[in-house]
């Protein structure tokens, strides 16, 4: 039998930090193989308040050093993949006494503004909530506003992105493929790899190993690697409701709590509104997260502080949770947590190295998987330089305003399509959109109609492109066609990807 290849970095974890250090590492010429035990995005990355943003909160603690790489982040990222990123202005309103004064909100908005090289996003304004159409929805005490720039982001678009780049460059992608075993075998690692539907197990060898699986990155150090008297990462959970679109201004509101939190109400999916988000300590399993009865009351009641139609149970159409995986540094507080990261290399004399990510944000990824293949340099050699700065996702590759235009463009080349599908289709795929539509040129020629605007093109798109293997992949990551989608229409999918669902698994990932 042939000895397997040795890769030279093997990554467990195919969230965002997993598939954004994948993608760099292949594109500097080395040798990746990314396993992920469900599927992509599947956890923490999926869950998220969906926003590029600073960390406007994050100011209080001191965090600057996080908050002005984010910042710096935004107009990266936008430039990135400008059709799964895009601007939002923010309206945060304030009344005397409320939590935090007027002036220190000021205070921390001149920061934002300043510190973070703004070239395009516009700069904090007052609003006279009077006269601005932002103050229709809300109770006529908030008289007063100012309203910031920050982006939206769809989390786990940006992570399939990351990993159809990293399989393009060359990386092996492998999904619903659980990591069982890791041990040293003097200058590499041995690494048992399960595949989750076959049951069948393969050994891969890396010279080096990344541990990013989020929050279960203390399980893998002692259940999968071995090592003693692990703690290292505090598990918060984060809730979120989605409810009716309850405004129809395009901008998203920052309320502030009487206990000191904020939470976000933001216009999501063309017709609904996203409100979120939780921050309290979770001792639990993260595969068994769900948002609590208490959590729902707690952002419905913080939400009906502001608008003057009170946001209750009854309204909510989904809710999500996840577990955020942050550095345990001590804080009392589960919001007061830093939300900064932290690589740690274990490289002991003459034995392959181990690099553990702890923390980090949707918003600094890039840079945080540049600061990891700088790790990964110093531990393998050097190979290539920083690059991701100026490389286009998949789809991405238009200008970061002109997003409107490839929808016209769109719509010129495939003529049967309505507004609001060539809008969605461009929002998912960019100029990849293409590729879904083939060679279609009737709305009939996009195969079975699985519901709403869903047709089986698409649905094999992303099985073979995307590593769909579920109807929950589509409906809930790939798309958020399941809010739309009826639950008869959804089983009528489930079967379908039940015997189409296997995708680029074991082969063209690679």
């Amino acid at each position: 039998m042939d000895t397997p290849p040795i890769h030279d970095v093997f990554v467990i974890g195919g969230g965002i930090n997993g598939c954004g250090i994948a993608r760099d590492a292949a594109g500097r010429g080395y040798s990746v193989y990314l396993a992920e035990m469900n599927d992509l995005a599947s956890g923490t990355s999926s869950a998220s308040t969906k926003l590029i943003h600073g960390g406007l909160r994050y100011l209080e603690y001191y965090e600057f050093r996080l908050v002005r790489e984010s910042l710096m982040e935004r107009e990266v990222l936008w430039r990135n993949a400008p059709h799964i990123i895009w601007p939002l202005r923010f309206v945060l309103p304030f009344t005397k006494g409320g939590p935090r004064p007027a002036w220190m909100v000021r205070l921390g908005l001149f920061l934002y503004d300043h510190i973070g090289g703004r070239k395009l996003l516009p700069a904090t304004r007052t609003l006279d909530m009077r006269n601005d159409p932002a103050g229709k929805p809300l109770k006529p005490n908030f008289a007063r506003a100012f309203e910031y720039s920050d982006g939206w982001v769809n989390d786990a678009r940006l992570v399939a992105l990351n990993a159809r780049d990293a399989a393009d460059r060359g990386a092996t992608i492998r999904t619903h493929a659980k990591v069982t075993t890791a041990r040293r075998d003097a200058d590499h690692w041995s690494i048992d790899v399960l595949d989750e539907r076959s049951g069948e197990l393969e050994t891969v060898r890396a010279r080096l190993l990344v541990n990013a699986a989020g929050p279960w990155v203390d399980h893998v150090l002692a259940e999968t690697i071995g090592q003693n008297d692990v703690h290292n990462v505090r598990l918060v959970q984060g809730s979120h409701i989605v409810i009716r679109r309850k405004f129809e201004d395009p901008r998203a509101y920052f309320f502030q709590n009487e206990d000191g939190r904020i939470i976000f109400a933001i216009p999501y999916e063309e017709d609904f509104t996203l409100i979120g988000t939780t921050d309290r300590d979770y001792p639990g399993d993260p595969h068994e997260v769900r948002i609590s009865e208490e959590e729902i009351n707690y952002l419905c009641d913080a939400a009906s502080e502001y608008f003057a139609e009170p946001v209750t149970p009854a309204d909510i159409v989904w809710t999500y949770s996840g577990v955020r995986p942050l550095y345990d540094d001590g804080a009392s507080k589960a919001q007061e947590a830093t939300r900064d990261y932290v690589l740690k290399v274990d490289h002991p004399q003459g034995q392959a190295p181990l690099i553990d990510i702890f923390g980090g944000k949707i918003t600094t990824y890039r840079r945080l998987s540049e600061h990891m293949l700088e790790k990964i340099g110093h531990a393998l050699g050097v190979k290539g330089k920083s690059w991701t700065a100026e490389a286009p996702l998949p789809g991405g590759d238009f200008p970061a305003t002109g997003f409107d235009a490839q929808v016209r463009r769109l719509r010129d080349d495939y003529p049967f399509l309505d507004e609001r599908f060539a809008r969605r289709l461009t929002r998912l795929y960019g100029t990849r959109a293409r590729k879904v539509l083939g060679s279609s040129t009737a709305i009939d020629q996009l195969g079975r109609n699985f519901g709403a605007d869903l047709y089986e093109k698409e649905v094999r798109y992303l099985i073979d492109q995307e590593w769909a293997v579920t109807a929950e992949d589509v409906l809930w990551r790939r798309t958020k066609r399941g809010l739309v989608l009826t639950p008869q229409e959804a089983g009528d999918l489930d079967r379908f990807m039940k015997e189409n669902g296997r995708g680029l698994q074991n082969a063209a990932a690679e």
